[in-house]
C-alpha cells in the first residue's frame, strides 16, 4: 500500500519550538500576582503525628498562608486506591510524605518560612521488606486493612502438578529487581489559578495524564469536574512519573490557590523530585520449571511479590499485566502463577515505562538461558522450541490467531542484524586474558492497549478551517513520544492534505474529549483510531459534497495533496475552496472520532481470559565484553528487533527504540535507589547513576511490520517493549562471557565480580 505521509519520517511538529527554546514547560509559566509553594516533608518512615506548629512560618516575610492537612476538603486520593495522604494528617507512612505547605511571594520565602514549622513526632516501627510485610503477625501499616496485601492475581492453567510430573529436569530459581528513579530530565512542575474562565480551578504544568489530574483535584476539592481545568504543557520526560505526584502537587496547589485568592506555582527541585515521587516497583520472583529432556516446558510455578510502598497507587494494575507475561511467550500446558502487592514503609511506586513487565522478563528470560545450560542446548533452539506460533494458547488460555505472531522473524531478524550465530560460536570457545566476550538474548510478547484492567476507549476532534487548515484535538497527551506527529501524519493521509496544513492543539481538559491516561503504549494503537475515524468522516463528508457538486460518483474522487482528483487525474479544485464553499454553505466542517477496543476478558478468580486483543513482539540481543579480574562491564553492541504493526513514522519508532533500549541498559547494569530502612541514600544525580552517552552501545534498531487488524493502518505499539528486554539480555551475555549466573539487578561491578555467591537458588 502506498501512503503519501503515514510510514514516512516525517519531522516532528513541535520540533522547532523545542530546539530553539521557544517551547514552554511548567517551570517556565508566570502568572500576574503569582505565589511560589514549598512543601515540608518528613524524614520518617513511619510515625505518628503529635502536633505540627505553624505560629513561626505563618510570621516569616512574604507568607501568605501555612497549611496543614486539616485545611483540606478530602486529604486522600489515588487512581486505583483512595489511600494516598494529599498532606500527613495522623501519621506518615514513608519518607518524604508531606506534612505541611507553605505559600509565598517567592520561592525563597516559601523554603524558608518551610524551615520554622515544627513538627512533634512519635516514631514507629517500620517495616522495609515485602516478605516481611507479608508473614503473619507483621505490623499492619494502613489499620483500615485485614493486612499488608494490596492485591492478588492468580493465573492457573492445565495441572502443574502433573506437569512437573511429566518432566525430566526440573529447575527452581529465584531473581530479584531493584528500586528504580524515572530521572526525566525535567522535575515536576504545576501552576494552579483560581477562578479563572469560570472554572474554580485551573492547572497547568508538566502533567502526563491531565484527566487524571482533574480527578485528583475535584476529589480532593470536593467539587464537580466541570470546575477544575487541566492544560498540559510541554513536559520534559515522563516515563509513567508525572501521574500521581503531579496529582498531588495539583491538588495541593489548589488548596492554597483557592485559601490565598492567587495563583500558586510549585516546582519540585530534583531532591525534592528524588525524595517524594513514586519508584519502579522492586520484584522477588520464585520460578519453578519443569522440562522434558528434549527442551518442551512441561509446567510453569511462579510466585512474583512487588514492594508497594507506602501507597498501592499503581500496584494492582502493574501486578497484574506481571501475571499476564510471568510465564514469557512460551507454551507451557500447566501453569500456576501468583503476583502480590504488599505496602512497607518504602517510597511508594507505580508506573513506569514498562509497567511490570521488565522484572518478569528478567527472571524469565534468565530462566530459559538457565535452563538450556542445564540440558546442553541452545539458547535460540529452546526458545524456538517453545515460543508462541500462529494459533499458539497462552498461560491465560488465550488462542492467538487473530494477528500476526512474530516471535519467529524478530529473532531471526536481530540474529542477523548483530550477526549472532558467529559470535555465539566464537565467544563459546575458551578466551584467553581477564578481558571475555559475550552474547545473550531475550525475547517477550507485550499485550496492547490497557487491557481487560479497563475499558480502552478515546476520542478526538478534528476541524477544518475555512481556509482548509485542519485543527486536530485529542484527549491523549504528548509526553515527548511524538503523538503530535504521528496524529498529524493519520490526519494529513486521510484527507490528502499537506503536514504542513496540519496543526495539533495543546490537550485542555475543558473542551477536549475524555481518553484516559496516556499510558500502556496505547496512544497510537487507540487514539491514532480516534483520529483516524474523525478524519474519515470528514473526507466522506467532503466526497458526498463533491460528488454532487461535480455530478460525479464518489468512488471518482480522490483528496490528494490539498487537491481534489476525479478518476482520470484531473484537479477539481483545491481542497481549501472546497471546504471553504462547504463551511460557507452551512456544512458542518467538524467531526468527532471515537474508537473502543475489541472485546477482551478477564476472571480474576479463576486468572484466566483473553486480557488483550492484540500483541507486540520483540527481540533484543546483547554484546558484552566483562573483566573477570575486575568485574567491569561493557555493553559493545546491541540489537533491537521489534513487530510494531505498521511504522507510521519509522525515524520516530527508530527514536523510541534507542531511547528504550538505553534506559533498559541502565536498568540493567547500573541503576540503583540505594535505601536504608525506607530513607533514600542520595537523592540528585552525583549519587544515583544513570547512563550517559559514553556508556551507550552500538544500537542496530530493526522495525519489523506486520500491519494488525485493528491497529490505525495496521499500527500497534513501540513505547514500553523496547525497554523491557535489555536487562535480561545483557545478564544472558554476561553469564556467556564470564560463566557467572548473576540474578539480581542491576549487574554492577560487584556482582559481575563475585557473580554465584551474593544469588540463592541453584548454581
Amino acid at each position: 500500500m502506498a501512503f503519501k505521509h503515514v510510514n514516512k519520517g516525517v519531522k516532528r511538529v513541535d520540533a522547532y519550538e523545542k530546539v530553539t527554546g521557544k517551547a514552554k514547560f511548567g517551570a517556565d509559566l508566570e502568572f500576574a500576582n503569582m505565589l511560589q509553594a514549598k512543601v515540608l516533608r518528613t524524614e520518617y518512615p513511619h510515625a505518628k503525628i503529635l502536633n505540627i506548629d505553624t505560629s513561626e512560618a505563618e510570621k516569616m516575610p512574604g507568607v501568605k498562608g501555612v497549611f496543614t492537612a486539616r485545611d483540606i476538603p478530602n486529604n486522600l486520593f489515588g487512581v486505583i486506591v483512595q489511600d494516598q495522604q494529599v498532606l500527613a494528617e495522623e501519621k506518615v507512612v514513608l519518607a518524604g510524605d508531606g506534612v505541611a505547605m507553605v505559600a509565598a511571594e517567592s520561592e525563597k520565602e516559601a523554603a524558608a518560612a518551610i524551615e520554622k514549622i515544627r513538627v512533634d513526632y512519635e516514631e514507629l516501627e517500620g517495616v522495609f521488606d515485602p516478605l516481611d510485610a507479608r508473614q503473619e503477625g507483621a505490623l499492619k501499616l494502613h489499620p483500615e486493612k485485614d493486612d499488608n496485601q494490596v492485591i492478588h492475581h492468580p493465573l492457573r492453567k492445565g495441572d502443574v502438578a502433573q506437569g512437573f510430573a511429566e518432566a525430566d529436569l526440573i529447575l527452581e530459581r529465584e531473581y530479584t529487581t531493584q528500586f528504580i528513579e524515572h530521572s526525566y530530565l525535567e522535575p515536576e512542575a504545576v501552576v494552579v489559578v483560581p477562578n479563572e474562565e469560570n472554572h474554580l480551578v485551573s492547572v497547568y504544568g508538566s502533567i502526563q495524564n491531565p484527566y487524571a489530574t482533574r480527578n485528583a483535584v475535584s476529589s480532593v476539592l470536593e467539587v464537580e469536574l466541570a470546575e477544575v481545568r487541566v492544560i498540559q504543557n510541554h513536559i520534559g520526560g515522563s516515563f509513567g512519573g508525572k501521574d500521581e505526584v503531579v496529582s498531588a502537587m495539583a491538588a495541593r496547589a489548589a488548596v492554597m490557590a483557592l485559601a490565598t485568592g492567587r495563583p500558586v506555582k510549585m516546582v519540585n527541585s530534583r531532591e525534592e523530585s528524588f525524595t517524594e515521587s513514586y519508584k519502579r516497583h522492586p520484584y522477588h520472583l520464585k520460578y519453578k520449571l519443569g522440562a522434558t529432556k528434549e527442551g518442551k516446558l512441561t509446567a510453569m510455578e511462579i510466585e512474583a511479590v512487588a514492594d508497594s510502598g507506602g501507597y498501592a497507587c499503581q500496584t494492582p494494575f502493574v501486578t497484574w499485566r506481571s501475571v499476564v507475561q510471568a510465564t514469557g511467550p512460551y507454551e507451557v500446558a500447566n501453569v500456576k502463577t501468583d503476583t502480590y502487592g504488599y505496602y512497607t514503609n518504602n517510597p511508594y511506586t507505580g508506573a513506569m515505562r514498562g509497567y511490570g513487565s521488565p522484572q518478569v522478563i528478567f527472571a524469565q528470560e534468565s530462566l530459559m538461558d538457565e535452563l538450556a545450560e542445564e540440558l546442553e542446548i541452545s539458547p535460540v533452539e529452546l526458545r524456538k522450541k517453545n515460543m508462541y506460533q500462529q494459533g499458539s494458547v497462552t498461560a491465560s488460555g488465550q488462542k492467538l490467531d487473530r494477528h500476526t505472531v512474530s516471535l519467529n522473524e524478530v529473532m531471526n531478524k536481530a540474529m542477523e542484524a548483530i550477526d549472532y550465530k558467529k559470535k555465539y560460536e566464537q565467544y563459546s570457545k575458551k578466551q584467553p586474558g581477564d578481558k571475555k566476550r559475550g552474547i545473550g538474548l531475550s525475547i517477550s510478547f507485550r499485550g496492547c492497549s490497557l487491557g481487560a484492567e479497563a475499558i480502552d476507549a478515546a476520542a478526538s476532534v478534528i476541524q477544518i478551517n475555512k481556509d482548509g487548515s485542519v485543527a486536530v484535538y485529542s484527549g491523549l497527551a504528548e509526553n515527548g513520544q511524538g503523538l503530535k506527529t504521528i496524529f498529524s501524519q493519520i490526519a494529513a493521509e486521510i484527507l490528502g492534505v499537506p503536514m504542513n496544513e496540519v496543526e495539533f492543539k495543546e490537550l485542555d481538559t475543558s473542551f477536549t474529549p475524555d481518553s484516559g491516561s496516556t499510558v500502556a503504549s496505547r496512544a497510537t494503537l487507540i487514539g491514532g483510531n480516534a483520529v483516524k475515524d474523525a478524519a474519515e468522516k470528514l473526507k466522506q463528508r467532503i466526497i458526498d459534497f463533491s460528488a454532487d457538486k461535480y455530478d460525479l460518483s464518489a468512488e471518482e474522487l480522490a483528496l490528494k495533496d490539498g487537491f481534489l482528483y476525479d478518476g482520470q487525474g484531473n484537479r477539481l479544485a483545491t481542497f481549501a475552496d472546497l471546504t471553504g464553499e462547504m463551511g460557507n454553505s452551512g456544512i458542518l466542517m467538524s467531526a468527532y472520532g471515537w474508537y473502543k477496543s475489541p472485546p477482551i476478558s478477564w476472571d480474576e478468580e479463576k486468572g484466566c481470559g483473553n486480557p488483550y486483543f492484540t500483541y507486540v513482539y520483540g527481540c533484543q540481543i546483547a554484546e558484552v565484553e566483562v573483566d573477570t579480574g575486575t568485574g567491569e562491564l561493557s555493553v559493545i553492541n546491541m540489537a533491537a528487533a521489534h513487530d510494531v504493526g505498521r511504522a507510521i513514522n519509522p525515524e520516530n519508532v527508530k527514536g523510541q527504540i534507542y531511547g528504550g533500549v538505553m534506559m533498559g541498559l541502565g536498568y540493567g547494569i547500573m541503576e540503583e535507589l540505594e535505601l536504608k530502612d525506607g530513607v533514600i541514600q542520595g537523592t540528585n544525580f552525583h549519587d544515583y547513576m544513570i547512563p550517559t552517552i559514553k556508556d551507550m552501545p552500538d544500537i542496530k534498531p530493526v522495525i519489523v511490520e506486520n500491519p494488525d487488524p485493528d491497529g490505525p493502518f495496521g499500527a500497534k505499539s513501540i513505547g514500553e517493549p523496547t525497554l523491557e528486554l535489555g536487562s535480561a539480555a545483557i545478564a544472558n551475555a554476561v553469564a556467556h562471557a564470564s560463566g557467572k549466573r548473576i540474578r539480581s539487578l542491576p549487574l554492577n561491578l560487584e556482582r559481575v565480580l563475585i557473580g554465584r555467591a551474593l544469588h540463592k537458588g541453584g548454581k
